[in-house]
C-alpha cells in the first residue's frame, strides 16, 4: 500500500515540473447541486490532466540505462499525452501505444511532442503491444499498476487536503484506479474523516466489477469515455480501493456528457466526460448523505475538443 511518505517524496520529486493546480469553491456548482462544492482543477495541469504527475514521477525515478533505452506507455489518451510531453521535456525517447478509438487530438498531441505512436484495434491489444515492447528493452510506464505512478497521482490529494476547506465527501473518477488510489491514500492520512467515492461510466466498469468479484477481472468495454476504459484494474489499485474507498458509483455515458455541459455552464470549466461523470455521481452522494454534505470534486482532465463534446451531446439528444 502506498503511504503518505511515498506521496510526499513524489511531491518533492516533481515540484518544478508540474503545476500546483487550484482548489476553488464553486458558487455555480454549489447552486446546481444544492451543497457546497470545492473543485480541484487538474484540467489546468500540464498536458491537460493529472497524468503529468505520475508520468513525471516515474521518469525522474529512472536510472541512466533506463532513460537511454526509452520508455513505452499504453493509453486511451491522457497518459499517452502526458508521457510524450514530459519525456520530451526530460530528453527521454517515448513510444505510446493507443487504441484506434483514442481521440484523434490525443494521438496528434503525442506525435507533436515527439513520441512514436502505435495504434491498435483495442485496449487489450494495446496493453499486449506495450508488454512486447517492454520485453524488447523499453521501460514500461504503466498508467496505474506502478507504485511510483500512484504516488505521483497522490500528490493531487496532498494538495487538495492542504488547500480545500472543510469537506465530507470527495469524488474521483476511476479508469485503472491509479488516481483514486493515490488520492485516497493521501486523504486517509491527512483527512481521515472524509469519505472517498469512485466514479465509473457504464461500459468502463473495471473497478466495480473487480469489487464484486473479489479481485481484478477482465471487462468488456463499450463506454465512449476512452480515458476511463481500462480492460481490467490491477491488484495494486484494487487493494487500495477496496481498503480506502467508501463506494464506487457507476453512471451512464449520457449523464457524463451532460456533466460536461453542466460544468461548462455552471463552473465555467471545459472538461472531458471522465470529469463530467462526477456531477451525476455527486447528486447521488448529496441525496444519500443529506444536507450537511460538503463535496470535493477532482476535475481530472479537459482533453476533449468542442467538436467531441458537441458530437456526444447530439448523439444523446442533449442541448
Amino acid at each position: 500500500m502506498i503511504g503518505i511518505s511515498e506521496i510526499e517524496t513524489a511531491a518533492e520529486r516533481i515540484a518544478g515540473h508540474v503545476v500546483r493546480t487550484p482548489s476553488v469553491p464553486s458558487p455555480g456548482l454549489t447552486e446546481l447541486l444544492g451543497a457546497p462544492v470545492t473543485a480541484k482543477l487538474e484540467l489546468l495541469q500540464r498536458t491537460g490532466s493529472f497524468k503529468a504527475r505520475g508520468a513525471t514521477a516515474k521518469l525522474l525515478s529512472l536510472g541512466a540505462a533506463e532513460r537511454a533505452a526509452g520508455v513505452v506507455a499504453v493509453s486511451g489518451g491522457n497518459h499517452g499525452i502526458a508521457l510524450a510531453v514530459m519525456a520530451a521535456a526530460l530528453h527521454v525517447k517515448a513510444t505510446v501505444v493507443m487504441p484506434r478509438s483514442a481521440p484523434a487530438r490525443s494521438v496528434a498531441l503525442a506525435e507533436e511532442a515527439g513520441a512514436s505512436v502505435r495504434l491498435t484495434d483495442g485496449m487489450d491489444e494495446a496493453f499486449a503491444t506495450a508488454t512486447l515492447l517492454r520485453d524488447e528493452g523499453l521501460t514500461l510506464v504503466h498508467p496505474f499498476d506502478d507504485p511510483v505512478v500512484i504516488a505521483g497521482q497522490g500528490t493531487v490529494g496532498l494538495e487538495f487536503a492542504a488547500d480545500a476547506g472543510e469537506l465530507t465527501d470527495v469524488l474521483v473518477s476511476i479508469g485503472g484506479g491509479g488516481l483514486i488510489s493515490g488520492v485516497a491514500a493521501a486523504l486517509r492520512a491527512l483527512r481521515p474523516g472524509v469519505r472517498i467515492w469512485g466514479v465509473e461510466t457504464e461500459g468502463a466498469q473495471a473497478m466495480s466489477e473487480a469489487l464484486a468479484a473479489g479481485g481484478p477481472v477482465p471487462v468488456a468495454l463499450s463506454s465512449i469515455v476512452t480515458t476511463l476504459s481500462a480492460p481490467a484494474v490491477s491488484r495494486l489499485t484494487y487493494d487500495h480501493v477496496s481498503a480506502l474507498v467508501h463506494e464506487v458509483l457507476v453512471v451512464p455515458d449520457r449523464e457524463a456528457v451532460r456533466g460536461c455541459l453542466d460544468l461548462a455552464e455552471h463552473a465555467k470549466v471545459w472538461t472531458e466526460p471522465a470529469a463530467g461523470c462526477l456531477l451525476p455521481a455527486a447528486r447521488q452522494v448529496r441525496e444519500r448523505i443529506g444536507p450537511d454534505v460538503r463535496l470535493g470534486l477532482v476535475v481530472c482532465g479537459g482533453n476533449a475538443t468542442t467538436a467531441d463534446v458537441m458530437s456526444w451531446a447530439g448523439r444523446f439528444g442533449l442541448r
